[in-house]
């Protein structure tokens, strides 16, 4: 809930962008980010401006080409995001920040319930997917496959 002493600590004046990330959320963010791999060039790149574009992306919902040109090029944020997708960080990053959230309310880090709408239930009943019947054309046969030719002897 905003309060006044809540209001202060979400206040985003002084950042770049609204999407850019605070001090307290980096220092919170940065050990589940994967170190440089070892040998080749050294990164030249600052791995907080790699998130706070990618970020950018995510909360603005813009292209990739769109991206302001004070933050690093979009290949290079596209880049990083693919590889950290693959490699598993973003799940990483989602589940920890998730059971911090529910450990600050005060829950336990994995919810005991769930609720489920009664579309769903509808559709479970039913079986699902296994009932839809795909709808397929029949084959078209080749006039040449055929016995009949329509050329003059």
């Amino acid at each position: 809930m905003w309060t006044t002493e809540n209001r202060a600590r979400y206040n985003r004046d002084a950042q770049r962008y609204p999407s850019d990330l605070t001090d307290e959320e980096w220092s919170q963010l940065m050990p589940l980010i994967p170190p440089a791999k070892r040998g080749g060039r050294k990164r030249k790149v600052a791995v907080r401006q790699v998130v706070n574009g990618i970020m950018y992306v995510l909360s603005t919902g813009c292209q990739w080409r769109s991206v302001p040109k004070d933050l690093p090029p979009r290949s290079t944020l596209h880049d990083y995001l693919n590889r950290w997708n693959c490699d598993g960080t973003v799940v990483k990053i989602h589940h920890t920040l998730y059971v911090k959230c529910r450990e600050d309310l005060k829950r336990e880090a994995s919810p005991t319930a769930c609720v489920i709408d009664s579309q769903s239930v509808k559709s479970a009943e039913k079986g699902g997917p296994a009932l839809i019947r795909m709808v397929t054309t029949p084959a078209r046969r080749s006039r040449a496959r055929s016995g009949i030719s329509w050329s003059i002897p």
